[in-house]
């Protein structure tokens, strides 16, 4: 499949095909052609939701609450590059972000007062979103190893108007909590194949089988320390923006295996307002599948017995 002179790359639509029933095949693959509708996710920490909907259209907008969520706004594509720029984004009363995103942090479920942490959090949706529903009370911790990304994170939690939170930079596999956080985000670097878009080369240019092997090893690193930093009866989520088994049901497997510790229990994902396709061998896991909404997401939701 292609758009233009761009395609997928072959290994990667091979490997898809073998991933998902035949009946979704097609329709999924055509979604890499299909552009995104811009959402954004209205900062209550900042905003109220009714004012700025009228501010927004008073700017020439037309924004449209989604039915699952009020604090998402879906815009018309002709009007993306005007919302990247306009006052609210800029000022931090709304934030882009792909409903797949917003759906993660919904579920991990983070509460105000709770101790929370972020274990790969630039450039700081999920970090922002955990905060706002947090209402910026309790302890949130977000780590990231990358100098140039923490500090985008930094400087976008700034702008909008967190704080609850501690920055670290540094590798989140060397992250030294035991046993202290109620709600844990491993939303883990992957070879991002959720994110391809025929309309935007530049995602398609990095990926390889190689690149999906590689990310495997941090990724279980990464789990099993968000896991040792989980208290008894909090909750983790795992996710990523990729497709590959490699990257999601073996990463689970494998921190699963190498588990000394308390037991877990991989807890089910329940109704999402989304495509939802159950993990191969783990049926409480899975993938969002995407459309013009929704980016290819994966989810895995892990609680440590008490």
């Amino acid at each position: 499949m292609d758009s233009g002179t761009v395609r997928l790359p072959e290994r990667f639509v091979e490997r898809l095909r073998g991933l998902l029933p035949r009946e979704l095949f097609r329709s999924v693959l055509e979604t890499f052609a299909l552009p995104k509708a811009p959402v954004a996710r209205i900062n209550t920490l900042k905003a109220s939701p009714e004012a700025l909907l009228e501010e927004l259209r008073t700017l020439g907008f037309h924004p449209e609450p989604l039915d699952w969520s009020p604090l998402l706004l879906r815009f018309p594509l002709a009007e993306r590059s005007a919302l990247v720029e306009s006052g609210p984004v800029r000022c931090g009363f709304l934030y882009l972000q792909n409903p797949s995103s917003v759906l993660a942090v919904e579920l991990l479920g983070p509460k105000p007062g709770e101790r929370v942490l972020d274990l790969c959090a630039a450039p700081g949706g999920k970090t922002s979103h955990i905060a706002q529903k947090m209402e910026n009370r309790g302890e949130l911790v977000a780590v990231e190893p990358v100098r140039e990304r923490f500090y985008k994170l930094k400087a976008n939690l700034r702008r909008l108007g967190i704080g609850n939170v501690r920055l670290y930079r540094m590798d989140g596999r060397k992250i030294g909590y035991r046993d202290h956080f109620d709600r844990v985000l491993v939303d883990a670097p992957c070879s991002a194949e959720g994110c391809f878009s025929l309309l935007e080369p530049e995602t398609l240019r990095y990926w390889s089988p190689r690149k999906v092997g590689e990310c495997r090893h941090k990724q279980i690193g990464l789990l099993l320390a968000g896991l040792r930093a989980l208290k008894p009866d909090g909750r983790l989520l795992y996710c990523t923006c990729t497709f590959a088994p490699e990257e999601n049901e073996e990463v689970v497997e494998a921190a699963l295996r190498r588990w000394r510790g308390p037991p877990l229990r991989l807890l089910p994902i329940g109704d999402l307002p989304a495509a939802f396709l159950p993990g191969r061998g783990l049926p409480e896991t899975g993938r969002i599948l995407p459309d013009s909404l929704f980016q290819g997401f994966f989810l895995a939701l892990f609680t440590k017995e008490g």
